[in-house]
């Protein structure tokens, strides 16, 4: 895949991640693709569900299943704003992901290089490409002005 189409895919994303921003979720989002489709979209939704488990990547491996009747995902591509977390780090390598694209590197949970590797890691029966850095200062800049905009709501309220 060249370049363009990397950056294209992981604006996509970015769609996603505006889409969570918008409803006051943690602005992340994630495309699932097979043969130059996008047949998975997901965006964070944990605050609004309760529910720890809906991560953009879940949500949007679960629509790429539904597409393809299968929970193997073995020539998609996936691409997130954030680097994946040790659960969907898991929902990628059991759901046979090819390709993983990533912008924003993630050193509190990250586990596709910046805490660890579970993608690369051979002890597993899969591995996956990865690629870290696409759209990077796009996706980092997403996450630090939500965050940045709600600690000047709390100090506002104090």
């Amino acid at each position: 895949m060249i370049r363009q189409e990397q950056e294209y895919y992981m604006r996509e994303a970015l769609f996603e991640a505006d889409r969570a921003r918008i409803i006051g979720e943690v602005p992340i989002g994630c495309v699932i693709v097979w043969k130059g489709q996008i047949i998975g979209r997901g965006h964070n939704l944990r605050e609004h569900s309760q529910d720890a488990t809906l991560h953009a990547e879940i949500l949007a491996i679960q629509e790429a299943n539904a597409f393809l009747k299968s929970w193997r995902l073995e020539a998609a591509q996936l691409f997130v704003t954030l680097e994946p977390c040790p659960m969907c780090s898991g929902a990628i390598i059991n759901s046979r992901i090819a390709e993983v694209y990533y912008g924003a590197a993630d050193p509190k949970a990250g586990t596709v290089g910046s805490l660890m590797n579970l993608l690369q890691d051979s002890r597993f029966n899969h591995q996956a490409k990865v690629t870290a850095g696409v759209l990077q200062a796009e996706c980092a800049d997403r996450l630090k002005t939500f965050f940045r905009d709600i600690r000047r709501r709390r100090r506002k309220k104090c």
